[in-house]
């Protein structure tokens, strides 16, 4: 039996989240052309070309040439002499990444944002601001979901003492004081997740969410072995493939499917996953925007064939701002007639 579009948009009641991890890819494929600016966004292997590091890496007598930045990072961050270039180097990639912006137009960071809902959390591993952009100019429909940062970000800052976060300018809830922004966790090989009071708590917050989470979804991140701290901890929140025999793991990169299905083998049980190159292609996210949830228990529980709700592309912010209400609209309703959410009990056919 079909689960028609308009049962879709109506029905809202998983109560669980759906956490979404970002990698540097995810920013790339929103802004492959660069930022309002035309700033581009740097991966690894060629970050020193786009942050124009050359003059600074030279300091430092270290061969650079061909090499990935985070290899020649490790190498200054472990040699105590060159503490005065690293500290030049990590200014100015602070710099570079708080001068970006998000164009006019709508963006894959927008479509994220709205996509989820505020059970739902986006955790990002990006420095970039893209993520507070989006939140903060579709803030309006309500209902967005929960953002993490795990390496630090540029917008974002917090007040240790009371455990307060918010961003950049702002001050405290408690004490009033200006918050501090937060230190970037660089490259090295070994991350030490426990070390930042901040980093701590967005990680604890995290594994809490990928332990309740019905589906997770990794956009862009390509779990590099030099962060096996990262990966061991998101284990710990979603626990073995053998305890997830209900749960979806979706992958949106441009790697071939064998090769991310092999990096994310210990997140996936069985057939229960999804490859996709481009976010608008997505199985979950673009096809099915605020009703993941819904519509995967619809088809796994009740074998629904589901008609899909996907997201309308190359639209003005007013169109596409108009098309997420209808969906923010019936949440609002069902809220009001008690009907908003339940243990994540999938929809019944409709004669």
């Amino acid at each position: 039996m079909e689960f028609t579009r308009d049962q879709e948009i109506s029905y809202t009641g998983m109560a669980r989240p759906h956490v979404v991890l970002l990698g540097a890819g995810a920013s790339l494929s929103a802004l492959p052309n660069g930022d309002a600016n035309g700033k581009l966004l740097p991966l690894m292997d060629d970050f020193i070309d786009i942050l124009d590091l050359h003059d600074l890496i030279q300091k430092t007598g270290i061969p650079f040439a061909d090499r990935n930045f985070e290899d020649i990072y490790a190498e200054i961050h472990h040699n105590e002499k060159l503490a005065a270039v690293r500290q030049e180097i990590e200014i100015r990639i602070y710099d570079y990444f708080d001068n970006l912006y998000l164009p006019e137009h709508p963006t894959i960071y927008d479509y994220l944002v709205l996509a989820l809902r505020d059970k739902d959390v986006i955790a990002t591993f990006n420095w970039d601001p893209f993520l507070v952009q989006a939140i903060r100019r579709n803030r309006w429909i309500g209902s967005l979901p929960s953002l993490l940062f795990l390496h630090g970000n540029v917008k974002i800052a917090c007040c240790i003492k009371d455990k307060v976060l918010g961003l950049k300018g702002n001050s405290c809830s408690r004490c009033k004081q200006r918050l501090t922004p937060t230190h970037l966790l660089y490259p090295v090989t070994e991350k030490n997740y426990e070390a930042d009071p901040m980093l701590s708590a967005q990680w604890k917050e995290l594994r809490n969410s990928m332990a309740d989470a019905f589906m997770f979804t990794v956009f862009g991140y390509s779990a590099p072995k030099s962060d096996i701290g990262a990966i061991d901890l998101l284990k710990e929140g979603w626990g073995s493939p053998d305890q997830r025999v209900m749960e979806e793991t979706e992958i949106i990169d441009i790697k071939p499917e064998d090769e991310l299905t092999d990096a994310w083998d210990s997140f996936i049980h069985s057939h229960h996953y999804s490859v996709s190159s481009d976010f608008f292609d997505s199985l979950w996210l673009a096809r099915h925007p605020r009703r993941t949830g819904e519509i995967y228990m619809a088809q796994i529980v009740n074998a629904l064939c589901a008609e899909g709700n996907p997201v309308p592309k190359d639209v003005s912010f007013a169109e596409l701002q108009s098309w997420f209400q209808q969906l923010r609209d019936a949440e609002v309703s069902n809220t009001q007639h008690g009907g908003s959410a339940d243990s994540g009990e999938a929809p019944r056919p409709q004669s």
